[in-house]
């Protein structure tokens, strides 16, 4: 059966801006590159921990179009204070912490591409403590 989520994949308009992103700017490990035959990198593999990792495919990214499903990827952190201010020193844009309404502490930013990334952290009263493993 299904165990959890292996990875995210996104299409990046400039592949070495956005591993500059996802590795030095957030932190997450380098694991593996895509080659073509001729050698030349066209994607990567980022560890973000544990088991789950992103993907990174360089290509033509598309505007969001109106209707779009797709609206966020959504990262655990374990301290969400020292987490945005480590990223804010790396010059990330974070917004202000706040208590979302399923009582768990979020942050939001985006990478160069602008897909929005949530920042997540939860509390004794979230919503999602009951089905915390």
């Amino acid at each position: 059966m299904i165990t959890g989520i292996a990875h995210i994949c996104f299409t990046v308009a400039d592949l070495e801006r956005s591993l500059r992103f996802y590795r030095d700017g957030l932190g997450f490990q380098h694991a593996f590159d895509f080659r073509r035959d001729t050698g030349e990198r066209y994607g990567c593999y980022l560890s973000i921990g544990g088991r789950h990792f992103i993907e990174l495919f360089q290509g033509q990214v598309e505007p969001p179009t109106k209707g779009q499903s797709y609206r966020h990827s959504c990262l655990e952190v374990d301290d969400i204070e020292a987490t945005v201010k480590t990223l804010r020193a790396r010059g990330i844009e974070v917004s202000e912490i706040k208590l979302g309404m399923d009582q768990s502490w979020q942050a939001w930013l985006a990478d160069p591409d602008g897909n929005r990334i949530e920042l997540h952290a939860y509390t004794a009263q979230s919503w999602q403590a009951p089905h915390l493993r």
